[in-house]
């Protein structure tokens, strides 16, 4: 599972998920990706069930990049626990995503064979998505010039 080396502080605060991705919204390495619509925890479990739907579906054909990471600590309290005696133990980790954001990257294979390992990964994950393609920039495209 992905988790962080080290951290700073065993525990942090919940936070909000408010407002759209800023960072990776955008296909930056490979052709096609998947990209959040609305805002979720995705655990690191549920990161690795997508990562293994996409490239069993390839037969680890093209390159699978994985743009979110979880370093975001969850702490639960044991069951059956009486109220109050602080804060619970880290009991796993999350990536926190908000809506935009792309989550997963393919490349290097067949189009429909690509679009076919995405949605079957989305279908891990506990958030709607949609697959989006790589922009081709038309100043890039001309060569750099910019009008």
């Amino acid at each position: 599972m992905l988790m962080p080396k080290r951290v700073k502080h065993r525990k942090q605060f919940r936070g909000r998920m408010k407002g759209a991705a800023h960072r990776g919204n955008f296909v930056a390495y490979g052709d096609v990706g998947l990209a959040a619509l609305e805002p979720a925890w995705v655990t690191s479990q549920q990161i690795e069930a997508a990562r293994v739907a996409l490239t069993r579906y390839t037969k680890r054909g093209g390159q699978v990049w994985i743009k979110i990471f979880p370093d975001k600590p969850v702490t639960a309290k044991p069951a059956e626990t009486r109220m109050g005696s602080g804060k619970g133990a880290p009991e796993y980790w999350v990536a926190v995503v908000k809506p935009g954001r792309v989550l997963f990257e393919i490349g290097g294979i067949d189009l429909e064979v690509e679009k076919e390992a995405l949605r079957l990964a989305s279908g891990k994950l506990p958030l709607r998505t949609k697959i989006i393609y790589k922009a081709v920039n038309e100043e890039n495209a001309a060569g750099g010039e910019s009008k």
